[in-house]
């Protein structure tokens, strides 16, 4: 990986210094005067963060916090009703109050006109026919990686699957040659991270060269393609520069359909899978019927354990919800993880139960013009890993602890150590 340059370093330092001092210092404001978010921030709260996210629907459908112009939510009804609502919006690298250096988050920063433009020239890679398209190719890969695991027999489910699936099958959807699924997984970590915001000299550097290493790559690729087109996502980008979508607008939507594409399914299946195997009698169920409860799987848990946990809103207008005064510019922070255990839009939400018919509702892949567009990509391939994993590894179970990601916005194991028989 080639090292950042010397200005670029300065931006890095300048960056991470401003935002983690900020950050701490509103973060110790919120502590001692009894934000349950920022305490949780502070505590190793990782492992466990629902009980914080009581104490914070306990404070009311819509409650302040300790930080200036920020409110947040648990309750599922309010949080769709935001998403949805047009008076709500995102907000772009260039309006006030983003600070400089912030990794473009391409789509999910845009506000209509612009994002239903760039929406537009992604969506066909995700329609019901290409769905059915890719997936042969997924049964394919899920095949050949559990040939490899079970020579093993003791493996990192992580590594061996539900890293290497995902990151196959967007790198294929893009035209990326040769994905190196460990680096990329690197790179999805880190920029997955700095959405909680930069930590240390060291969180930015990682987070930056992800970036950087990213957009090198792209670019080349974009410039190939110009050349020499193919039947992938970059070629039709390519094809659309200066029409349907801008130059300056590629390389940040390239990033965000990699990142995204296989950063929450892989944080799906790996908290899929450990669900089932600290619930034996739900895995059980999963055996008995891998293909009828496969889908169960997925959707309890974008439910019950949500890949991402946090996204927000901003007022853009004053305006009321849910007879709630929102005054314009300011922001709501909605607990994607808390609404899917809201016990007026779910019974019995803190058991994991694949059976249950009332989870269709959950948040998890946001809503609204937000709704994620890769998500049929993502049930497909989780379908398809937990349904031939049932099959073929009916025995399956942990063989050591479970370190979840110490991370707030995005939720999912570090490890998944498992034996097939």
């Amino acid at each position: 990986m080639q090292a950042p340059t010397l200005a670029e370093l300065r931006m890095i330092r300048t960056f991470a210094t401003t935002m983690y001092a900020e950050k701490a210092k509103r973060r110790y404001a919120a502590w001692v005067q009894g934000d349950p978010l920022a305490r949780a921030g502070l505590a190793p709260w990782h492992e466990n963060p629902y009980p914080m996210y009581e104490q914070v629907r306990a404070r009311g459908a819509l409650s302040k916090t300790r930080v200036p112009g920020v409110r947040v939510s648990m309750d599922h009804d309010l949080c769709a009703a935001v998403l949805k609502s047009r008076d709500f919006g995102s907000v772009g690298r260039e309006a006030p109050g983003r600070e400089s250096g912030e990794i473009d988050l391409s789509l999910l920063d845009m506000n209509p006109p612009d994002h239903t433009r760039v929406r537009r020239v992604a969506a066909p890679a995700f329609t019901p026919r290409r769905m059915a398209a890719y997936e042969t190719s997924i049964e394919k890969t899920v095949h050949q990686l559990l040939d490899d695991a079970e020579r093993q027999g003791s493996f990192d489910l992580q590594r061996a699957l539900s890293a290497p699936l995902p990151i196959t099958v967007i790198s294929e959807l893009l035209g990326v040659p040769d994905a190196d699924s460990d680096t990329f997984l690197r790179y999805g970590t880190a920029l997955g991270s700095a959405l909680d915001g930069i930590q240390s000299m060291r969180h930015a550097r990682r987070a930056y060269e992800a970036k950087y290493a990213l957009e090198r790559m792209f670019g080349r690729l974009i410039e190939e393609r110009r050349t020499d087109p193919r039947d992938d996502m970059i070629t039709l980008l390519s094809q659309q520069e200066g029409q349907a979508i801008k130059a300056s607008e590629m390389l940040p939507l390239c990033q965000l359909l990699l990142v995204a594409g296989f950063e929450t399914t892989v944080n799906l299946i790996g908290n899929a899978v450990h669900q089932l195997l600290r619930h034996p009698d739900q895995w059980e169920l999963l055996v008995a019927d891998p293909e009828g409860r496969a889908p169960g799987v997925v959707e309890e848990t974008l439910r019950f354990e949500a890949p991402v946990q946090f996204t927000s809103r901003v007022a853009m207008n004053d305006t009321e919800i849910h007879g709630h005064e929102v005054p314009k510019d300011r922001w709501v922070l909605i607990g994607l993880g808390g609404t899917g255990r809201d016990p007026k839009t779910f019974a019995r939400p803190h058991e994991f139960d694949i059976t249950r018919t009332d989870n269709a509702d959950h948040l998890a892949f946001s809503s609204g013009i937000h709704y994620c567009v890769g998500a049929p990509l993502a049930r497909l391939e989780a379908q398809v890993a937990l349904r031939l994993l049932a099959e073929r590894m009916p025995r399956l179970h942990l063989t050591g602890d479970v370190p979840i990601r110490r991370s707030v916005t995005i939720r999912g194991v570090q490890r998944l150590p498992v034996a097939a028989a």
